[in-house]
């Protein structure tokens, strides 16, 4: 059974007083049979744009596509008329809108049968069997398959979104139409494959989805710097890897903890520099990266460009990558570890640990490592001392004040030699007795 919000019945009441087909229709109505939260409601109806500005005095209406949206509290519900498309000719937009008689003209427009499906909120309007293909989790192109994705290339991906988001299978007609057409993905912005690909990161299966991209042959298109990688073993003496690099990246994105899509993309592309420093010798067998970590932050830097991501997010990516092979030893002393914390970043501490774990676990490792939490334990440790000036539980008006001294030099040259013996355990972090130290350094 399906309940409706009391906002979204009223909605629908006031289209129906007025003697209008209303329906609910995409996504909100999947997410409704499948009793998931609903954040974008979308409406399908007989009424033409300016009759919906009619019935809603504060509805707005800028576009080509015949959509109104109007506001209904603390949400916007967009409603466009039913409609037809004429043809596609740059693989994502119709070149012509026009509007259709029935909801089931509608429908027919739509990408995936689960999509397909329209409610009024007392009948399911189902042609194409979407409820059927939610029952077996199936994503599955409507109609014909190869005319979807020329329509809309983006398409390609979304199928794989949906599929990773939800733990579905792709319909084997579909999946081999999208192998057929994956090379049209080239012809899609990259600011829309990136948020489909952040997606499918993001998912409850993300190492799924990347297995899809890779098995469709879409994964050549986005990420050819991963897809090398599936070329490339790794197994030789002396070596802890049980698998090729790329299904060690596929293994490391299934095993990392983090829900953050940015750690996943880095967990993901951590070791493409392995396949432009694979080194084999021919005597020993013995197959060496020596520095793939570098080759690795150079290929970071340039999928981050191609991918559009803002600032922050590359320079997360690109810290990641750098130094994600970071040696986690017992001996190790507490400026290493200071060391290590200050090249990546105190906001990326978590994140480059969430990584090393998948990496760790995808190269076939055992869950649990006595040095591994032996690390992180000393990350908490050294944190908790002071890394900059700035730490200190004093700062340049104390020392002016206590030496009766003007802004300059003097201030800095103070307060980084109290630094130094705070960073060297001969002072305490504490404000009293630093501001006593003060005193002897005049």
């Amino acid at each position: 059974m399906i309940i409706l919000p009391k906002p979204v019945i009223k909605f629908l009441e006031k289209f129906r007083k007025n003697h209008f087909q209303i329906y609910i229709v995409g996504g909100a109505v999947r997410n409704l049979l499948l009793n998931k939260g609903v954040t974008n409601w979308d409406f399908t109806t007989d009424a033409t744009p300016e009759q919906i500005l009619k019935l809603f005095k504060d509805a707005f209406y800028n576009n080509t596509y015949g959509t109104v949206s109007i506001p209904v509290g603390d949400l916007i519900f967009e409603v466009t008329p039913f409609r037809k498309e004429g043809e596609y000719k740059d693989f994502r937009h119709p070149e012509k809108i026009t509007w259709a008689k029935t909801v089931e003209e509608d429908l027919s427009r739509r990408d995936f049968t689960i999509n397909a499906m329209a409610y009024d909120g007392k009948k399911i309007v189902d042609p194409y069997k979407g409820q059927e293909d939610l029952k077996n989790k199936l994503i599955k192109a409507v109609g014909d398959p190869d005319k979807r994705f020329n329509e809309d290339s983006l398409r390609l991906i979304r199928a794989i979104r949906f599929a990773s988001q939800l733990g579905f299978f792709i319909d084997e007609k579909t999946r081999v139409s999208i192998e057929k057409n994956s090379e049209l993905i080239t012809k899609i912005s990259w600011e829309r494959i990136r948020d489909e690909f952040l997606k499918i990161l993001g998912s409850d299966h993300p190492s799924e989805g990347l297995l899809f991209l890779k098995n469709t042959g879409l994964l050549t298109f986005i990420l050819p710097e991963v897809d090398i990688c599936f070329t490339i073993p790794q197994k030789s003496p002396k070596r802890h890897h049980v698998y090729d690099v790329g299904t060690h990246l596929v293994m490391s994105l299934k095993h990392c903890p983090s829900k953050d899509a940015v750690t996943r993309f880095a967990t993901l592309i951590h070791d493409t520099g392995k396949a432009q420093t694979f080194r084999r010798d021919d005597k020993t067998g013995l197959i060496t990266f020596y520095n793939h970590e570098v080759v690795g932050k150079k290929l970071a830097e340039q999928i981050a460009d191609r991918f559009k991501l803002s600032n922050k997010e590359k320079d997360k990516l690109v810290k990641l990558v750098e130094f994600h092979q970071f040696t986690v030893s017992e001996i190790q002393t507490d400026k290493a570890v200071r060391r290590f914390i200050r090249n990546v970043g105190k906001e990326y501490l978590n994140d480059i640990v969430d990584l090393r774990f998948g990496d760790r676990i995808g190269s076939g490792a055992r869950p649990t490592s006595w040095r591994f939490d032996l690390f992180r334990k000393r990350l908490e440790k050294v944190q908790k001392q002071p890394f900059q000036i700035k730490d200190l539980k004093i700062n340049g008006n104390d020392v002016m004040k206590v030496l009766k001294i003007k802004p300059g030099p003097k201030v800095g040259e103070v307060l980084k030699k109290i630094f130094d013996k705070v960073v060297e355990k001969k002072l305490k972090n504490e404000r009293e007795i630093l501001l006593k130290e003060i005193k002897h350094l005049k």
